[in-house]
């Protein structure tokens, strides 16, 4: 940051500071301890933390703990902290103190030099600014209060955003009937816009499990303090810092019903991470399906045309990928591995405190980030814009010989397929092999085998007899 140095001290001595840095001594010594990644905790996070310390000076304002003007000197250095003003001053590795103190005293540091130039006078990062509050508590209810802040304002809209395309998308191609697969193999026939329903049920499904998540992210652990008994904070401090937080953030945040359990554990956010994904399962199915309606064009599929976004090859020129979708699957990989690491640090909660608390954050914030940006990125520049080829949809229809299937009622399973096998022989239609093995006449025929009278039902329920 700087060539001059300033001289810090705390209770293990002195070091040297960058001048110009805000933070103090425990967060330099947390710069020299862990150059381990390059990797930062999430703005995300940071914000979380200055909401946090922001609501702790009001609660602890209002519980006659802390002087009116050294409160107020906190609250708006906390405030700028909360919107990313001093981002620059939060340099600590992700893989750092699993309790994640050194973050929180970074916080604490920043904030009370801060503080300390509004006021003009001395602020403690300490005795002030971390009053009432341990990292033990204050971390995991930032790992809480980040997640519910961005779930609400930045994947929830973004979800949102991709179930009102998609069904806009149904409404458009209404009427569009195609060759169903199973297991890859020609299978009875779809509209597009039951296919693409399945695909909005999906996204539907998963706001319902974020919502659900929702009553037990908002409980925090904050009041807790080091070990759950809430020594050194008021009685009254846990539900007075969550009633704060909740006028400055518009979220209903509520003290945790048992801190011992909100602060040894991060059960709640496995759980989200485990519906993340869910989502990201969701996400890579669309997209994969997007793919292989895509493919081609001579030669695959082709039954749709993605947006054509940006050259495919650097050898073969007029060649063209299926970018966001495939973009959208990497997206899904690192989600489902992220949880993978945050199952293993949820298992990280040695007798008192969870020891993996900024791997945690790091993860969980990433996973709801790229989910969003890949959610949008899906809708707006891929299903939005995508069109549909119903020449190639109804050639494949015409030659389909599993519509078959519907004469089972008149001539049997094995006439059916006995149709089948020879029309998929003799690469003839359908109806033209069954007009000439059974006594059907055609109009007949043409009703029964009508692929969109075939399409009908199947929403709201029903059975299948097999792949």
């Amino acid at each position: 940051m700087t060539s001059s140095f300033r001289v810090e001290h705390d209770s293990m001595g002195e070091l040297q500071v960058p001048s110009a840095a805000l933070w103090g001594a425990q967060t330099q010594r947390a710069v020299d301890n862990f150059p381990i990644s390059g990797l930062k905790l999430p703005r995300a996070f940071i914000g979380a933390l200055g909401l946090i310390k922001q609501a702790a000076a009001r609660a602890n304002a209002a519980l006659d703990l802390l002087d009116g003007k050294v409160s107020a000197a906190i609250e708006q250095a906390a405030a700028e902290v909360a919107k990313g003003t001093h981002d620059a001053h939060f340099p600590i590795d992700v893989f750092q103190t699993g309790s994640g103190t050194s973050t929180n005293m970074n916080a604490n540091e920043v904030i009370a030099a801060l503080a300390s130039r509004h006021l003009g006078a001395p602020v403690h990062p300490n005795d002030h600014v971390n009053m009432g509050q341990s990292s033990n508590d204050a971390i995991p209810t930032a790992v809480h209060v980040s997640a519910a802040l961005m779930l609400r304002d930045r994947l929830v809209p973004a979800l949102e955003h991709l179930r009102d395309v998609l069904k806009a998308k149904e409404i458009e191609v209404t009427g569009i009937v195609k060759t169903g697969r199973t297991h890859l193999m020609d299978a009875m026939p779809v509209t597009l816009s039951q296919e693409l329903s399945g695909w909005r049920t999906q996204v539907e499904n998963g706001l319902a499990r974020l919502k659900a998540t929702e009553p037990r992210l908002l409980e925090l652990a904050q009041g807790g303090t080091a070990v759950g008994t809430g020594i050194n904070a008021h009685p009254q401090f846990g539900a007075r810092f969550a009633r704060e937080l909740s006028a400055i953030t518009g979220m209903t945040f509520n003290p945790a019903r048992n801190y011992f359990e909100a602060m040894s554990a991060q059960d709640t956010a496995v759980e989200v991470s485990g519906q993340l994904k869910v989502i990201a399962v969701s996400l890579m199915k669309i997209a994969n399906d997007l793919r292989w309606m895509n493919s081609g064009p001579l030669a695959g599929l082709g039954e749709i045309a993605l947006p054509a976004l940006q050259p495919g090859s650097s050898i073969m020129p007029g060649k063209v990928n299926p970018v966001i979708p495939e973009a959208t699957t990497m997206v899904a990989a690192q989600v489902i591995g992220n949880d993978v690491t945050i199952t293993v640090a949820g298992q990280s909660g040695n007798f008192q405190l969870n020891v993996m608390l900024p791997l945690i954050a790091f993860n969980l914030l990433q996973s709801i980030e790229i989910l969003t940006n890949a959610s949008r990125a899906l809708a707006d520049r891929a299903i939005k814009g995508f069109t549909v080829n119903k020449a190639r949809l109804a050639e494949a229809l015409d030659r389909n010989p599993i519509l078959v299937t519907a004469l089972n009622p008149v001539i049997g399973y094995e006439k059916g397929a006995a149709i089948a096998k020879k029309a998929y022989a003799e690469g003839k239609p359908i109806l033209e092999m069954a007009q000439k093995m059974t006594n059907l006449k055609r109009e007949e025929l043409a009703r029964l085998l009508d692929p969109a009278e075939l399409t009908q039902g199947g929403i709201k329920g029903g059975t299948s007899g097999g792949g």
